[in-house]
């Protein structure tokens, strides 16, 4: 599924969240704490089409290197037009799995990407695992907004507007209808917070956007 949609996958980001993507990743990258080792290496996780990469890597002063791994290589090839000079280094990988020894990453993010695991703590627990004690991890995941008149609204064009967009603009049938099926099961903040916790992170906090439609997450790699 994600290898058919990588060629319009970027569109229809800026499309369907009105933008609101790329705002919320330059958030994420700022909560990341990549000052205390701008030399320092990186891991974008389920990194797709390099999107949060290329954030990180843009940041004034910023000089390390950036690892984006993702299992589809559709994705990381779609998005290698965006590397020019900048130190980023797309790998293909499996995030249960990863092919990075224990402790090699100096801070890592993913966008969007964790509610596609097939085992959400193993994910978290393998995140954890490349980290480097004192590390952080900077997750932006989609939600489901509290207020019931609102997610009424968030509803109405996850289940009409957003398949029908995604359809006319991809070409895939199904692919749009993912996203909103996969955020209903998917746990709200309050509880990925705890999962977090419980799954190699320490000092776990959140902040939901644009309504709620919308969390991130960021936690630490506890350093005993």
């Amino acid at each position: 599924m994600f290898a058919a949609i990588a060629p319009t996958y970027d569109r229809l980001n800026r499309i369907i969240s009105f933008s609101f993507d790329q705002r919320w990743r330059q958030r994420a990258v700022g909560r990341l704490g990549w000052e205390r080792h701008p030399e320092g290496v990186y891991l974008d996780l389920c990194a797709g089409t390099l999107d949060f990469s290329v954030a990180l890597a843009g940041q004034r002063g910023f000089s390390g290197r950036i690892v984006a791994a993702d299992f589809v290589p559709a994705m990381l090839i779609t998005g290698r037009s965006k590397i020019q000079d900048k130190a980023i280094q797309p790998v293909t990988a499996d995030a249960l799995e990863l092919p990075f020894p224990d402790a090699c990453f100096d801070g890592a993010v993913v966008g969007w990407g964790v509610r596609n695991l097939v085992d959400l703590e193993a994910g978290l627990r393998e995140a954890s695992r490349v980290l480097k004690p004192g590390a952080r991890l900077a997750i932006l995941e989609m939600s489901q907004p509290g207020w019931q008149p609102f997610r009424a609204v968030v509803d109405f064009y996850f289940d009409h507007v957003l398949p029908r967009i995604g359809r006319a603009i991809s070409k895939h049938r199904t692919a749009y209808s993912w996203l909103p099926e996969s955020t209903r099961v998917f746990p709200g903040p309050p509880e990925l917070a705890r999962i977090m916790s419980l799954n190699g992170f320490s000092e776990v906090t959140y902040e939901t956007l644009l309504g709620g439609s919308c969390a991130m997450h960021v936690g630490v790699k506890p350093t005993a």
